[in-house]
């Protein structure tokens, strides 16, 4: 078994590196990367400028490099090919899976894409051209052309000698797939099961038909939830004349995961484009400002709604006291609401397994909450303020805002989904900003009927 060298980018090693690359000094660059793992190589090179990054990367094998390159998060690597001509980048690209090299290709200009689509090997060449078709968030898009294909009524030994001779241009695979003269799939065997089975077998007798399959035209996000739901390595893609086209790997769907776990982040946290905090200042402006002015607004709905209540303020100035408790609060009850519903949300069927046991779940919960909640309040705001009447005011005040702002979250990603949009949306700054406003509404107004 290939042994590969535990790597630690200690500072004292990034600062011999830097010296090392400064001087040029190839001998030591490519003794000291020979055995270390292509990942570690990739985090080692976001800490150098493109020009240091290429002059390393062409002292390693072409594969290696492919690897490398492939790896490399989407914003660095458009940058990073920028520095590559044509030539070297047909090289490096013809290492790769189809599915990794159509993705590759679209963050290429046109016409550098076009001039390596020229170049590329045969077989890759049309594979890629077919994929080029299909929009990247769909099983088409996702999918690699390269894959074990075998006919039913080939024999089992027939089989092996097939898969010998595929296995060249195919990695990690676990199954082969059945398919009749015309490509269409039948079904599957495992590589377990053609081992173990006589030469002579047909391969139809021992073929699973029972298996889970995509369209090319099923949304990736659909794809990653069949996978997790069968827990499948792998899933074939076929057209709608059900012909065997292509397969999505795990590894595919791990992308796909990542890419709407960072979008989800982001939309929580308020930023409306995906961004990196290196990237370029109007940029990072423009994707933060869009929720700022909405909070701003909000903020500033809550002053001018605070002035309706102004003899409320003067009669009891401690009334102004427990206004950051009832935003925070409010706030936050939204915030756990809203985040629980979207993770829900996420999961096939969770609406179809009844919505209104859902909310009256909610509901107890929330009055479980907010019943806790008042009681601590009434408690700790008599202890401090000696007030009988200001106490209770405030309790049943918390009390109704924990009640609004639970169903304020639980509801509002739900509407969003049902409209199309992500639900996201809900779990950051609007739902934060609604829950304000709903609980100094929920405050004053209480103030206002028991004071």
């Amino acid at each position: 078994m290939e042994q590969i060298t535990k790597f630690e980018l200690t500072q004292q090693f990034h600062d011999r590196f830097q010296q090392a690359l400064s001087a040029r000094d190839k001998s030591f660059i490519a003794a000291t990367l020979e055995e270390v793992n292509p990942a570690d190589i990739t985090a080692l090179l976001y800490e150098f400028n493109s020009e240091e990054s290429k002059f390393v990367l062409d002292l390693l094998p072409v594969p290696v490099r492919a690897q490398i390159i492939n790896d490399l998060d989407t914003d660095t690597r458009k940058k990073f090919l920028t520095i590559y001509t044509p030539t070297e980048l047909t090289e490096i690209i013809n290492q790769l899976d189809s599915d990794d090299v159509a993705d590759i290709l679209n963050e290429l200009p046109i016409q550098v894409s076009e001039e390596i689509i020229g170049n590329l090997e045969p077989d890759l060449k049309l594979q890629v051209i077919d994929l080029l078709r299909y929009d990247e968030h769909v099983a088409g898009g996702l999918m690699a052309k390269e894959l074990i294909r075998v006919r039913a009524n080939w024999t089992v030994g027939e089989c092996l000698d097939e898969i010998r001779k595929q296995a060249e241009t195919v990695t990690k695979f676990y199954t082969a797939w059945v398919v009749d003269d015309k490509d269409k799939l039948l079904g599957q065997v495992s590589l377990q099961k053609l081992i173990v089975s006589d030469p002579k077998t047909l391969v139809e007798n021992i073929c699973d038909e029972n298996i889970v399959r995509v369209g090319t035209y099923v949304e990736d996000r659909e794809v990653v939830e069949i996978m997790k739901k069968y827990d499948l390595e792998s899933i074939p893609v076929v057209n709608v004349q059900g012909q065997l086209v292509g397969r999505i790997t795990i590894d595919d769907v791990v992308d796909v995961i990542s890419e709407q776990v960072e979008e989800e982040r982001q939309l929580m946290s308020g930023i409306t484009e995906d961004v990196e905090e290196n990237d370029d200042l109007w940029k990072n402006v423009r994707a933060r400002l869009p929720w700022l002015l909405i909070g701003i607004f909000g903020g500033m709905l809550s002053a001018r709604f605070m002035g309706f209540f102004q003899q409320e303020l003067t009669k009891i100035t401690a009334i102004a006291f427990f206004v950051p408790l009832i935003q925070a609060t409010g706030g936050n009850v939204g915030i756990q609401s809203s985040g629980l519903v979207v993770q829900s949300l996420a999961s096939p069927g969770y609406l179809e397994e009844g919505l209104w046991q859902r909310l009256i779940k909610m509901f107890y919960i929330s009055f479980l909450n907010a019943f806790l909640l008042s009681l601590i309040v009434l408690g700790s705001t008599y202890l401090f303020f000696n007030n009988n009447r200001l106490s209770v005011v405030v309790s049943i005040a918390l009390f109704c805002v924990v009640m609004f702002s639970s169903f304020v979250g639980t509801i509002t990603p739900i509407l969003i989904n049902r409209l199309g949009f992500n639900p996201a949306l809900a779990s950051g700054p609007f739902i934060t900003t609604a829950s304000d406003l709903l609980g100094l509404t929920t405050y004053f107004l209480t103030v206002h009927v028991l004071l």
